[in-house]
């Protein structure tokens, strides 16, 4: 009685929003998964490599492109890597892909 018809439409209009909203509700929730899934995996082993490749020592053992030795020499790009007594390669830092426990080569 005392409600006019334009307050009464406006009062309608809220109501939609949120079923405008549950419609994105999907899209979100699938984002959602997709960054702890797979995107935050991938960032947290990024920066793994990351702290690995700035470790690096002399005489730290390690695993690079598939040979295993003990680093002799590094420096910013490049570090020499002895694979066998007196065979020593020289391979990109980048090429490092894990750190062995100390003592693993004999």
């Amino acid at each position: 009685m005392f409600i006019s018809n334009a307050s009464a439409q406006s009062l309608g209009a809220i109501g939609g929003a949120p079923a405008d909203l549950m419609q994105f509700m999907p899209i979100i929730v699938m984002f959602g998964l997709l960054y702890f899934l797979m995107i935050r995996p991938q960032l947290k082993r990024q920066k793994e490599v990351t702290n690995l490749l700035a470790n690096l020592k002399k005489g730290d053992e390690v695993v690079a492109g598939g040979l295993l030795g003990r680093i002799q020499s590094l420096d910013d790009s490049i570090l020499e890597l002895e694979i066998a007594r007196g065979t020593v390669v020289k391979i990109q830092r980048q090429a490092v892909t894990a750190l062995l426990p100390t003592g693993t080569l004999k």
